[in-house]
């Protein structure tokens, strides 16, 4: 999909979602919206990435994606070890009873290994960032070398995260004390529409609508191209 391709199928997407919403009887409005959001957001992350990879000298049968593996991850040792004696005696008995299953909403794989994961949000504000930094904590106790991404359409994060083309990317004080708490993680964030997400101004609704400029398709590309290149 080229670069116009992915703005088409934005424009049209987006453009369509109030009347979609709004005559399905069979849903809930605000369910169809973020079914349609989630599955655009998705859709663009995968074709984005497939593009940057291209542009970094990659082959495309090197390059998958999975969306639906859910990883097992066993109770932590260390943890374990601070419990009283009966409890840790119990938990080593069963431990592989004791197990989460994580994943984020891509994975991308290079050569077979997961090398980049990808949640997907129409927009994110820091409460859901919480859970994004805990689900990739928990995916690079498997993979070390595991490239964390955020991309999302709209921005709450606060600071200049909604502000993709206006260099330099400070980042926002309450986003970065969160993700001060998970170093190992360090998230990359891509946003694709300029100016903060506003609650009472939904993009979807033709009023509202934003519209996604090819610099910050380009953008995202570069951004994605980066995390990708040493996997070439």
């Amino acid at each position: 999909m080229s670069r116009s391709q992915l703005i088409a199928l934005y424009d049209k997407n987006i453009s369509s979602i109030d009347a979609k919403a709004s005559g399905d009887v069979a849903r809930a409005y605000g369910g169809v919206v973020r079914a349609s959001k989630g599955w655009l957001v998705e859709t663009m992350a995968q074709h984005i990435v497939a593009l940057a990879w291209r542009e970094v000298g990659g082959t495309g049968r090197r390059l998958s994606f999975q969306d639906v593996k859910r990883y097992q991850i066993h109770v932590s040792d260390d943890y374990v070890s601070m419990l009283a004696p009966e409890v840790a005696q119990h938990i080593m008995r069963s431990k592989n009873q004791h197990s989460y299953r994580a994943h984020v909403d891509k994975h991308v794989f290079v050569d077979g290994e997961l090398v980049l994961g990808i949640e997907c949000k129409a927009y994110a504000e820091n409460a859901m960032l919480k859970r994004i930094l805990v689900d990739f904590r928990l995916l690079k106790s498997l993979h070390p070398n595991l490239q964390c991404c955020l991309f999302q359409l709209e921005s709450m994060l606060g600071g200049d995260y909604a502000y993709p083309l206006k260099p330099p990317r400070l980042g926002s004080p309450r986003s970065h004390v969160l993700m001060s708490f998970f170093p190992e993680v360090r998230l990359n964030i891509v946003t694709l529409l300029e100016g903060e997400r506003k609650v009472k101004e939904p993009i979807h609704e033709p009023e509202f609508f934003k519209p996604l400029e090819q610099a910050s398709v380009d953008c995202a590309i570069e951004q994605f191209g980066k995390l990708l290149e040493p996997f070439v």
